[in-house]
């Protein structure tokens, strides 16, 4: 029963990417990313703003770290998945987005001093064989003469900055509870995103998705499963979401899967599980022998010559 929470997170998160989708010729993907986060910020200030005022130091302390992780997370991550959504299929997003752990892991690599693994290389140059495949429909020749897609690199972009959020949260750890961390990073993207595009009949139900499901209930599932079943455990969850979203575009969205979106998918996905199990450390980093006070003599010369 613990697991159903992080899987109900990523099937929420899957549906929105049929939502991005939906959304082309709709609304404009910056209205749509700022009416979501605008909804998602109403229905959390009643709870927390009571929190705001025990917190209001450290917020003014780091406000500046919370605007870029707003910036990153809810505006750039959101946006260029909307705009993405004009030129590529929601079966490649969802392929695109499962990216995202092993972007991370990438990222942690300098910033959080992460020893790569042999997991790591062997997954991620798995993975990009895998993204090489789909970009060119099974024909990587191709992409030497035609370049890389336009939707594509947003998405890349979309997951890039959604990975060095992550690895950003965690470096800095902001003295904040999670909601209120989130919430005040919402209130930032709302203000960076400030749009007056009207809302219509047609776009008002895919905004109550994105605002209500995809960003206040997933969020909550997720942190709830990560509490539960701890978050290395959790994140296996993440790479259901191509197969997710693979599901359900094809039987709402009447879209077309093709051999080498599997054989593609595949590689992808196995790269990413392979880059977080497989821990194996490419090298080890020299621990300095130190004599110690307490040693005998002959460990003390001992310890002293292996040091030298």
């Amino acid at each position: 029963m613990q697991a159903l929470f992080p899987l109900i997170a990523v099937l929420f998160w899957s549906f929105n990417v049929i939502v991005n989708k939906l959304s082309v010729g709709v609304i404009d993907p910056a209205a749509m990313s700022f009416y979501r986060w605008l909804l998602a910020f109403l229905v959390l200030t009643p709870f927390m703003l009571p929190q705001l005022r025990h917190h209001a130091d450290t917020i003014r302390q780091h406000w500046g770290k919370l605007l870029l992780l707003g910036f990153l997370g809810m505006v750039l991550y959101q946006s260029m998945a909307y705009y993405a959504a004009h030129s590529i299929s929601a079966l490649m997003m969802g392929i695109l987005v499962s990216l995202i752990p092993l972007s991370t892991v990438l990222i942690s690599l300098p910033l959080l001093g992460v020893v790569p693994t042999l997991g790591l290389l062997c997954g991620a140059l798995l993975s990009f064989f895998g993204i090489t495949w789909l970009i060119s429909g099974g024909h990587p020749a191709l992409i030497l003469a035609q370049g890389i897609g336009r939707g594509e690199v947003m998405m890349f972009i979309a997951a890039s900055a959604y990975a060095l959020y992550g690895v950003l949260t965690k470096r800095w750890s902001i003295a904040l509870p999670t909601w209120v961390s989130l919430y005040v990073q919402i209130a930032f993207g709302v203000v960076l995103l400030a749009d007056s595009i009207s809302l219509n009949a047609q776009n008002i139900p895919l905004v109550l998705f994105a605002g209500i499901f995809a960003s206040i209930l997933a969020p909550w599932m997720w942190i709830a499963g990560v509490m539960r079943i701890g978050a290395n455990n959790a994140s296996i969850f993440i790479n259901l979401t191509p197969v997710f979203t693979a599901m359900i575009a094809v039987t709402f969205l009447h879209e077309a899967l093709h051999s080498y979106h599997v054989v593609g998918g595949v590689m992808v996905l196995f790269g990413v599980v392979m880059a977080q199990r497989v821990r194996t450390p490419l090298y080890r980093r020299k621990a300095i022998c130190t004599p110690n006070a307490n040693m005998p003599p002959e460990q003390t010369r001992e310890a002293d010559a292996n040091h030298k």
